[in-house]
């Protein structure tokens, strides 16, 4: 079935183009959301107006976006995920994360129908497009990274400060002893002892 469109449609053509597609396609969706008309001659008439009236719209929504469009381009998002020896993720990155990643760096609601992307299942750099307009496609780097490295630094870590409380433990407990212990105090010897041994020393 051949339609006129009305607007841009992604994938499928501008407004004022005329393009041939599915007859459930153009019954169930493009007509009904008013994107397109049946490609009567009458139709195909105003198709110079259409082009003209979407190039206006287009420019306009162009220009509210520029702005949030060179925010996003260059954005680099980093995912902590639990992945299998195979790199394969346990669960996936979502356009919903990524949407809520982007709007937290930008200050802005971005939303997850913009994210042109599958739910991310593997480890690694991704490039993802962010469909702002027909004509605003800004792009962001998803790096999917492994938690176990963040958890063995962390458990190294904890071990550290075990071994240093244990340490200073140590060092306590023998501080403790050793002012525990009792100093030997010299005996002195009474005067009257000390008398009979020089008696003693003269006799012989």
């Amino acid at each position: 079935m051949k339609v006129l469109l009305l607007k841009d449609v992604y994938n499928l053509g501008r407004a004022g183009d005329v393009k041939k597609v599915a007859n459930g396609y153009a019954r169930n969706f493009l007509i009904p959301q008013k994107m397109a008309v049946p490609a009567t001659a009458g139709a195909t008439s105003h198709v110079d107006r259409i082009k003209a009236s979407a190039q206006k719209q287009r420019d306009l929504v162009n220009e509210e976006m520029a702005g949030l469009a060179a925010q996003i381009a260059g954005l680099e998002l980093v995912f902590k995920a639990k992945v299998g020896e195979s790199g394969k993720l346990f669960g996936s990155i979502t356009q919903q994360m990524i949407a809520d990643a982007i709007s937290e760096k930008i200050s802005a609601t971005v939303d997850r129908h913009w994210v042109e992307s599958q739910p991310l299942r593997e480890a690694g750099e991704h490039k993802v497009k962010v469909r702002l307009t027909f004509d605003l496609v800004p792009e962001v780097k998803v790096d999917v990274q492994s938690d176990v490295e963040e958890k063995e630094d962390e458990t190294d870590g904890k071990r550290k400060r075990a071994r240093k409380a244990e340490a200073i433990a140590e060092r306590q407990e023998e501080t403790a002893s050793a002012e525990a212990e009792p100093v030997a105090e010299e005996v002195e010897t009474p005067a009257s002892e000390e008398a009979a041994v020089q008696e003693e020393t003269e006799e012989e």
